[in-house]
């Protein structure tokens, strides 16, 4: 079984920035993809950032310019979050992605607000 750790999150003026870490228990060159999503209070999971094996980066519209997904080595993820705002708060997932399905974290809570 795959385990991913999310770390990083917390509270956060609007404006500020914060860094995510995604730990992999495997290598994440194993996987399609790896990416960020996110879930608000009340919403609906949604896609934040990905990128694939070759590199290949991907983001949501609303965090595009703001947002930057990397990668670290075999086993870790990135998300690097600036310019935050109180529509960023949500808790924050890693996903191993795979041609169907795929490994989830347990989340992380960011919360931004002054």
């Amino acid at each position: 079984q795959v385990q991913l750790v999310e770390s990083g999150g917390g509270l956060v003026q609007p404006g500020g920035s914060l860094r995510l870490s995604c730990a992999a228990s495997e290598s994440i060159f194993n996987f399609n993809a790896m990416g960020w999503y996110r879930q608000a209070s009340g919403k609906q999971r949604e896609l934040v950032a990905t990128i694939t094996v070759g590199g290949s980066t991907n983001y949501a519209d609303s965090v595009k310019g703001r947002f930057t997904i990397s990668r670290e080595g075999a086993n870790l993820v990135y998300l690097e979050m600036n310019n935050l705002e109180p529509e960023d708060t949500a808790d924050y997932y890693c996903k191993a992605r795979l041609m169907t399905g795929g490994y989830w974290g347990q989340g992380a809570q960011v919360a931004v607000s002054s």
